[in-house]
Protein backbone atom coordinates (compact mmCIF):
# COMPACT_ATOMS: atom_id res chain seq x y z
CA UNK A 1 0.00 0.00 0.00
CA UNK A 2 1.33 3.43 -0.99
CA UNK A 3 1.60 5.61 2.11
CA UNK A 4 3.22 8.57 0.26
CA UNK A 5 0.07 10.80 0.48
CA UNK A 6 -0.10 10.14 4.23
CA UNK A 7 3.58 11.06 4.60
CA UNK A 8 2.96 14.36 2.80
CA UNK A 9 -0.04 15.13 5.01
CA UNK A 10 2.02 14.51 8.16
CA UNK A 11 5.08 16.44 6.95
CA UNK A 12 5.80 19.12 9.61
CA UNK A 13 7.18 21.37 6.86
CA UNK A 14 3.90 21.37 4.93
CA UNK A 15 2.83 24.75 6.34
CA UNK A 16 5.94 26.23 4.74
CA UNK A 17 5.07 24.95 1.26
CA UNK A 18 4.64 27.66 -1.37
CA UNK A 19 1.35 29.55 -1.35
CA UNK A 20 -0.46 31.33 -4.22
CA UNK A 21 1.20 34.66 -4.99
CA UNK A 22 -1.62 35.98 -7.18
CA UNK A 23 -4.83 35.02 -8.96
CA UNK A 24 -5.48 35.20 -12.70
CA UNK A 25 -8.55 35.42 -14.92
CA UNK A 26 -7.89 33.49 -18.12
CA UNK A 27 -8.35 35.44 -21.38
CA UNK A 28 -10.44 32.51 -22.64
CA UNK A 29 -12.68 32.71 -19.59
CA UNK A 30 -12.19 28.96 -19.23
CA UNK A 31 -13.84 28.25 -22.59
CA UNK A 32 -12.41 25.88 -25.21
CA UNK A 33 -10.85 23.51 -22.65
CA UNK A 34 -11.56 19.81 -23.07
CA UNK A 35 -13.55 18.15 -20.25
CA UNK A 36 -11.39 17.48 -17.19
CA UNK A 37 -8.46 19.63 -18.33
CA UNK A 38 -9.40 22.66 -16.19
CA UNK A 39 -10.73 23.03 -12.65
CA UNK A 40 -12.37 26.44 -12.75
CA UNK A 41 -13.01 27.95 -9.28
CA UNK A 42 -16.37 29.57 -8.65
CA UNK A 43 -14.64 32.95 -8.53
CA UNK A 44 -13.33 32.47 -12.07
CA UNK A 45 -9.81 33.25 -10.80
CA UNK A 46 -7.02 30.67 -10.78
CA UNK A 47 -4.33 30.67 -8.05
CA UNK A 48 -0.78 31.11 -9.36
CA UNK A 49 2.24 29.77 -7.48
CA UNK A 50 5.89 30.79 -7.91
CA UNK A 51 8.19 28.40 -9.75
CA UNK A 52 10.12 25.84 -7.73
CA UNK A 53 13.82 25.12 -8.26
CA UNK A 54 12.74 22.02 -10.21
CA UNK A 55 10.54 24.17 -12.46
CA UNK A 56 13.46 26.46 -13.26
CA UNK A 57 15.66 23.50 -14.17
CA UNK A 58 12.92 22.10 -16.42
CA UNK A 59 12.57 25.43 -18.23
CA UNK A 60 16.29 25.45 -18.91
CA UNK A 61 16.26 22.04 -20.65
CA UNK A 62 16.55 22.70 -24.41
CA UNK A 63 14.91 19.47 -25.64
CA UNK A 64 11.93 19.84 -23.30
CA UNK A 65 11.51 23.46 -24.37
CA UNK A 66 11.61 22.51 -28.04
CA UNK A 67 8.75 20.02 -27.83
CA UNK A 68 6.70 22.10 -25.37
CA UNK A 69 6.89 19.59 -22.50
CA UNK A 70 8.82 21.98 -20.24
CA UNK A 71 6.18 24.68 -20.63
CA UNK A 72 3.39 22.18 -19.92
CA UNK A 73 5.12 20.84 -16.78
CA UNK A 74 5.76 24.32 -15.37
CA UNK A 75 2.21 25.55 -16.07
CA UNK A 76 0.72 22.52 -14.33
CA UNK A 77 3.09 23.00 -11.39
CA UNK A 78 2.46 26.73 -10.95
CA UNK A 79 -1.25 26.79 -11.88
CA UNK A 80 -2.47 23.35 -10.72
CA UNK A 81 -6.07 24.17 -11.68
CA UNK A 82 -4.89 23.74 -15.28
CA UNK A 83 -4.83 19.95 -15.12
CA UNK A 84 -3.80 19.37 -18.75
CA UNK A 85 -1.88 22.30 -20.22
CA UNK A 86 -1.62 20.53 -23.60
CA UNK A 87 -5.38 21.15 -23.92
CA UNK A 88 -5.07 24.82 -22.94
CA UNK A 89 -6.25 27.19 -25.71
CA UNK A 90 -3.28 29.03 -27.15
CA UNK A 91 -4.89 32.42 -26.41
CA UNK A 92 -4.22 31.75 -22.69
CA UNK A 93 -0.53 30.97 -23.15
CA UNK A 94 1.04 34.44 -22.83
CA UNK A 95 -1.22 35.44 -19.93
CA UNK A 96 -0.36 32.25 -18.05
CA UNK A 97 3.39 32.67 -18.60
CA UNK A 98 3.21 36.33 -17.54
CA UNK A 99 1.34 35.38 -14.36
CA UNK A 100 3.93 32.70 -13.50
CA UNK A 101 6.76 35.15 -14.04
CA UNK A 102 5.05 37.81 -11.87
CA UNK A 103 4.47 35.24 -9.12
CA UNK A 104 8.13 34.17 -9.27
CA UNK A 105 10.07 37.38 -9.92
CA UNK A 106 7.74 40.37 -9.57
CA UNK A 107 5.79 42.83 -11.69
CA UNK A 108 8.52 44.05 -14.04
CA UNK A 109 10.78 42.46 -16.62
CA UNK A 110 13.92 43.84 -18.24
CA UNK A 111 14.38 43.46 -21.99
CA UNK A 112 17.37 44.47 -24.08
CA UNK A 113 17.07 45.91 -27.56
CA UNK A 114 19.46 47.25 -30.18
CA UNK A 115 18.47 50.84 -30.98
CA UNK A 116 18.38 51.67 -34.69
CA UNK A 117 20.46 54.69 -35.59
CA UNK A 118 22.58 54.40 -32.45
CA UNK A 119 23.89 50.87 -32.96
CA UNK A 120 23.90 50.23 -29.22
CA UNK A 121 21.94 48.01 -26.86
CA UNK A 122 19.83 49.42 -24.05
CA UNK A 123 17.73 47.92 -21.29
CA UNK A 124 14.04 48.71 -20.92
CA UNK A 125 11.53 47.78 -18.21
CA UNK A 126 8.23 46.11 -19.11
CA UNK A 127 5.21 46.44 -16.80
CA UNK A 128 3.93 42.85 -16.74
CA UNK A 129 0.77 43.69 -14.78
CA UNK A 130 -0.28 46.06 -17.55
CA UNK A 131 0.27 43.37 -20.19
CA UNK A 132 -1.81 40.93 -18.14
CA UNK A 133 -4.70 43.40 -17.79
CA UNK A 134 -4.65 44.05 -21.54
CA UNK A 135 -4.79 40.32 -22.35
CA UNK A 136 -7.67 39.76 -19.94
CA UNK A 137 -9.74 42.58 -21.42
CA UNK A 138 -10.12 41.17 -24.95
CA UNK A 139 -12.62 38.55 -26.07
CA UNK A 140 -12.40 35.77 -28.63
CA UNK A 141 -15.21 35.90 -31.21
CA UNK A 142 -15.84 32.32 -32.37
CA UNK A 143 -18.38 32.99 -35.15
CA UNK A 144 -18.18 34.34 -38.67
CA UNK A 145 -20.96 34.51 -41.28
CA UNK A 146 -20.04 33.62 -44.86
CA UNK A 147 -23.03 33.75 -47.20
CA UNK A 148 -25.60 31.23 -45.91
CA UNK A 149 -23.09 29.63 -43.57
CA UNK A 150 -22.22 30.38 -39.97
CA UNK A 151 -18.74 29.09 -39.20
CA UNK A 152 -17.71 28.47 -35.58
CA UNK A 153 -14.01 28.45 -34.79
CA UNK A 154 -11.88 27.86 -31.72
CA UNK A 155 -8.29 28.75 -30.81
CA UNK A 156 -5.76 25.97 -31.30
CA UNK A 157 -4.77 24.03 -28.20
CA UNK A 158 -1.21 24.41 -26.93
CA UNK A 159 -0.48 20.93 -28.31
CA UNK A 160 -1.71 21.92 -31.78
CA UNK A 161 0.06 25.25 -31.52
CA UNK A 162 3.36 23.50 -30.74
CA UNK A 163 2.91 21.02 -33.60
CA UNK A 164 2.16 23.88 -35.97
CA UNK A 165 5.52 25.43 -35.21
CA UNK A 166 6.66 23.10 -38.01
CA UNK A 167 4.95 25.56 -40.32
CA UNK A 168 7.45 28.26 -39.38
CA UNK A 169 10.29 25.81 -40.03
CA UNK A 170 8.93 25.05 -43.52
CA UNK A 171 8.53 28.78 -44.25
CA UNK A 172 12.18 29.31 -43.35
CA UNK A 173 13.14 26.28 -45.42
CA UNK A 174 11.36 27.67 -48.50
CA UNK A 175 13.16 30.99 -48.04
CA UNK A 176 16.58 29.31 -47.68
CA UNK A 177 16.01 27.21 -50.82
CA UNK A 178 15.16 30.24 -52.93
CA UNK A 179 18.26 32.07 -51.69
CA UNK A 180 20.69 29.15 -51.92
CA UNK A 181 23.27 30.15 -54.54
CA UNK A 182 24.97 26.73 -54.39
CA UNK A 183 21.87 24.84 -55.56
CA UNK A 184 21.00 24.34 -59.22
CA UNK A 185 17.70 25.72 -60.51
CA UNK A 186 16.38 22.18 -61.08
CA UNK A 187 17.22 21.11 -57.51
CA UNK A 188 15.80 24.38 -56.18
CA UNK A 189 12.50 23.78 -57.97
CA UNK A 190 12.35 20.17 -56.76
CA UNK A 191 13.04 21.06 -53.11
CA UNK A 192 10.82 24.13 -53.27
CA UNK A 193 7.85 22.05 -54.47
CA UNK A 194 8.35 19.51 -51.65
CA UNK A 195 8.56 22.20 -48.96
CA UNK A 196 5.74 24.27 -50.42
CA UNK A 197 3.47 21.20 -50.48
CA UNK A 198 4.26 20.53 -46.80
CA UNK A 199 3.61 24.17 -45.93
CA UNK A 200 0.27 24.14 -47.77
CA UNK A 201 -0.83 20.94 -46.02
CA UNK A 202 0.16 22.33 -42.60
CA UNK A 203 -1.76 25.56 -43.25
CA UNK A 204 -4.90 23.74 -44.43
CA UNK A 205 -4.76 21.35 -41.48
CA UNK A 206 -4.39 24.25 -39.06
CA UNK A 207 -7.48 25.97 -40.49
CA UNK A 208 -9.51 22.74 -40.41
CA UNK A 209 -8.52 22.15 -36.76
CA UNK A 210 -9.79 25.62 -35.88
CA UNK A 211 -13.29 25.02 -37.31
CA UNK A 212 -15.62 23.22 -34.91
CA UNK A 213 -18.91 23.69 -36.75
CA UNK A 214 -20.40 24.89 -40.01
CA UNK A 215 -24.14 25.61 -39.93
CA UNK A 216 -26.44 26.17 -42.89
CA UNK A 217 -30.04 26.72 -41.80
CA UNK A 218 -30.97 23.75 -39.61
CA UNK A 219 -28.03 21.66 -40.81
CA UNK A 220 -25.00 21.49 -38.53
CA UNK A 221 -21.75 19.87 -39.60
CA UNK A 222 -19.27 19.06 -36.82
CA UNK A 223 -17.52 16.01 -38.32
CA UNK A 224 -13.86 16.98 -38.75
CA UNK A 225 -13.43 14.82 -41.86
CA UNK A 226 -16.43 16.47 -43.55
CA UNK A 227 -15.05 19.90 -42.66
CA UNK A 228 -11.60 19.05 -44.03
CA UNK A 229 -13.20 17.68 -47.22
CA UNK A 230 -15.19 20.91 -47.59
CA UNK A 231 -12.13 23.14 -47.11
CA UNK A 232 -10.25 21.19 -49.77
CA UNK A 233 -13.16 21.65 -52.20
CA UNK A 234 -14.45 25.15 -51.34
CA UNK A 235 -13.63 28.29 -53.29
CA UNK A 236 -10.79 30.53 -52.21
CA UNK A 237 -13.18 33.24 -50.94
CA UNK A 238 -14.47 30.96 -48.16
CA UNK A 239 -10.92 30.05 -47.17
CA UNK A 240 -9.82 33.71 -47.19
CA UNK A 241 -12.75 34.82 -45.02
CA UNK A 242 -12.04 32.10 -42.46
CA UNK A 243 -8.30 32.68 -42.28
CA UNK A 244 -8.79 36.47 -42.05
CA UNK A 245 -11.17 35.98 -39.11
CA UNK A 246 -8.76 33.56 -37.40
CA UNK A 247 -5.86 36.00 -37.82
CA UNK A 248 -8.01 38.87 -36.53
CA UNK A 249 -8.88 36.93 -33.36
CA UNK A 250 -5.29 35.76 -32.93
CA UNK A 251 -3.97 39.33 -33.18
CA UNK A 252 -6.17 40.41 -30.25
CA UNK A 253 -4.10 38.23 -27.93
CA UNK A 254 -0.67 39.25 -29.18
CA UNK A 255 1.49 41.20 -26.74
CA UNK A 256 1.61 44.89 -27.55
CA UNK A 257 5.18 46.07 -28.20
CA UNK A 258 6.88 48.39 -25.75
CA UNK A 259 6.92 52.00 -26.94
CA UNK A 260 10.38 53.44 -26.31
CA UNK A 261 10.89 57.21 -26.43
CA UNK A 262 14.28 58.86 -26.81
CA UNK A 263 15.84 62.09 -25.61
CA UNK A 264 16.67 64.99 -27.96
CA UNK A 265 20.34 64.06 -27.53
CA UNK A 266 19.71 60.48 -28.71
CA UNK A 267 17.57 61.70 -31.61
CA UNK A 268 20.36 64.04 -32.66
CA UNK A 269 22.74 61.05 -32.70
CA UNK A 270 20.39 59.17 -35.05
CA UNK A 271 17.82 57.47 -32.84
CA UNK A 272 14.14 57.60 -33.88
CA UNK A 273 11.72 59.66 -31.77
CA UNK A 274 9.86 56.47 -30.85
CA UNK A 275 10.67 52.83 -31.36
CA UNK A 276 8.53 49.70 -30.90
CA UNK A 277 10.26 46.85 -29.09
CA UNK A 278 8.56 43.45 -29.52
CA UNK A 279 7.93 41.53 -26.30
CA UNK A 280 8.44 37.77 -26.30
CA UNK A 281 8.97 35.18 -23.60
CA UNK A 282 11.99 32.95 -24.06
CA UNK A 283 14.98 31.73 -22.07
CA UNK A 284 16.84 35.02 -22.55
CA UNK A 285 14.32 37.08 -20.59
CA UNK A 286 12.01 34.74 -18.67
CA UNK A 287 14.40 34.23 -15.79
CA UNK A 288 15.99 36.82 -13.51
Amino acid sequence: MDNKPNMIESNPLKKYFRQPKMFIQLPSGGKFYSPGSLNMPETGELPVFAMTAKDELIMKTPDALLNGQATVDVIQSCIPNIVDAWSMPSIDLDAVLIAIRIATYGDSMDITSNIPGLNEERDFVVNLRKLLVNLSSVEFNPEISIGEMTVTIRPLTYKEFTANSLKTFEEQRVFSIVNNADMSDIDKLKQFNVSFKKLTELTITSIAQSITKIQIGDTEVTNSEYIMDFINNSDKEFYKNVIDHIEEQKSKFELEPLQANFSPEDIEKGAPETYEIPITFDQSNFFV
